[in-house]
């Protein structure tokens, strides 16, 4: 496994300069679709009742990033440098923007998923780089000392640059959204739904395109990412629940807790990924770019499935609740 992912390190995928500039669009867009429903009492309502809300940040930014270091020190004679730095930046990124979708499915709490995903996206800005840059860089310094590899030698993760990415990326359509629902309400009821299925579709249709452009890779190597974003996306999934279940919280908040550790904004980091003043074009980050681009599909399917077994369980205990 290893040596065929080492492989996958030394390819330049099929990505040019016109469509990271679409993905870039195509995530601002997201991010404007998200803002849209962030309204000034999502923020009070956590004034009033914190503790769902501080376990669910804590999730996000702290356990999941901590747990995925320890998963890909734990497997790096089996990795490649680069997967493990992709799976890093996929757990250092925010939640994403269907996890709101996944957790009405799933019988969750829909107002803390709202809650955490305005939260999550807003604290991203600064927590995205800094867990990327403490995680990885602690990583890359384990990794080396095994490994020779240009890329542990010569990466350099520029957090300044990041931060700087993620806040053109993410603050400025997240002030355009929010100015939207706060001075213009009667458009924002009226672009809400639209924006975010179009939203939805664009980058899922992206996503596609990116892996069908590079299909011969693809097929090579997708039995080895599957298995890999496979075991990620259940330890973070399961990693948001039973730190809500240690807290005592409520099942439909344990559930949502889940869902927005699990479901991440994989555009975002891809966007970082294809960003050639973060990552420049002499590294080989194939397996970054193939983990996140992955993650894009899978955790749609995950969130979906998940979704649906949970509202399954809610109707069962509904009946049995009535008939009683």
């Amino acid at each position: 496994m290893l040596e065929t992912l080492e492989t996958l390190d030394d390819i330049r995928l099929n990505f040019n300069q016109n469509g990271l500039f679409i993905l870039n669009l195509t995530l601002a867009f997201v991010m404007f679709g998200v803002a849209l429903e962030i309204k000034p009492e999502h923020f009070k309502k956590l004034m009033l009742n914190p503790r769902s809300a501080l376990v669910g940040v804590v999730s996000q930014f702290l356990l999941l990033p901590f747990v995925t270091f320890v998963l890909v020190v734990i497997f790096r004679n089996f990795i490649t440098p680069t997967v493990g730095l992709g799976m890093i930046l996929i757990a250092a990124c925010p939640g994403g923007n269907i996890s709101n979708f996944i957790s009405s499915l799933a019988k969750g709490n829909l107002a803390l998923s709202v809650s955490l995903t305005a939260i999550a996206t807003l604290a991203a800005i600064f927590m995205t780089p800094l867990n990327f840059s403490l995680w990885g860089n602690l990583f890359t310094k384990i990794y080396s000392k095994t490994d020779a590899s240009n890329l542990v030698r010569h990466l350099e993760i520029d957090v300044g640059q990041m931060f700087l990415t993620v806040f053109i990326l993410l603050g400025i359509p997240l002030l355009l959204g929010i100015f939207f629902n706060t001075k213009l309400p009667k458009i924002t009821e009226k672009i809400l739904v639209p924006v975010k299925r179009l939203s939805l579709l664009i980058f899922t249709a992206l996503v596609i395109i990116l892996l069908a452009a590079n299909f011969e890779y693809f097929k090579l190597y997708i039995k080895y990412i599957f298995i890999i974003v496979l075991i990620h996306n259940f330890m973070a999934l399961f990693s948001g629940y039973m730190i809500a279940w240690a807290f005592k919280r409520p099942r439909i908040d344990r559930r949502t807790i889940s869902i927005e550790t699990g479901i991440q904004n994989s555009g975002l980091a891809l966007v970082l990924i294809f960003n050639p003043k973060i990552f420049p074009p002499e590294l080989s980050i194939g397996g970054m770019a193939f983990i996140a681009a992955w993650w894009g599909i899978w955790h749609i399917l995950a969130g979906i499935t998940i979704g649906g077994l949970w509202s399954g369980f809610s109707l069962k205990a509904k009946k049995e609740a009535a008939k009683s």
